[in-house]
């Protein structure tokens, strides 16, 4: 399991937002991963162990956030975005990591998950599904809500850089 060792402590830092709880967090999905390896059936051990770092990174997200209300539903995030060319060229040239970092922070828990698991980690979309915990169906909508929602992350951020 150690060479997906830098893969779970990515997601756990993407779905934390804090690299100390990351740490610990990947710590803890280590420990559990190696008293419940009896009972690992084989097959792919990275999805094994991304859904153990996704547990144990919930659990302490459930722990510390209980009283946070949910997120309201805003028909304008989850409507198509138009994208031209032209569009995409510029967001292309104008996104740094710094703003491609803070427009990933901005996103709820659950987008956050499946644009670090896809992009970042490269895992398919039945692996996701398989970590997460989450049909397959789910998977692809909420990456698409989440690639629309960080597309429109970057643009706010732009639009905020160009108009101080």
């Amino acid at each position: 399991m150690l060479p997906h060792l830098d893969a779970a402590y990515n997601l756990a830092r993407w779905l934390l937002r804090n690299e100390p709880d990351a740490r610990d967090s990947v710590q803890e999905a280590y420990l559990r991963a190696f008293k419940a390896y009896d009972r690992f059936r084989g097959g792919d051990g990275r999805a094994w162990l991304l859904t153990i770092v996704r547990n144990v990174c919930y659990t302490h997200l459930r722990r510390t956030q209980h009283n946070r209300p949910p997120e309201e539903f805003d028909e304008m995030q989850h409507t198509p975005v138009n994208d031209t060319l032209e569009e995409a060229t510029r967001l292309r040239r104008e996104v740094n990591t710094a703003r491609l970092d803070a427009a990933l922070a901005a996103l709820p828990v659950d987008m956050r998950e499946v644009i670090v698991l896809h992009e970042l980690e490269g895992l398919a979309y039945k692996e996701i599904a398989a970590v997460a915990g989450i049909p397959i169906g789910t998977v692809m909508s909420r990456l698409a809500r989440a690639r629309v929602r960080l597309q429109r992350e970057l643009w706010s951020t732009i639009a905020s850089e160009d108009n101080p």
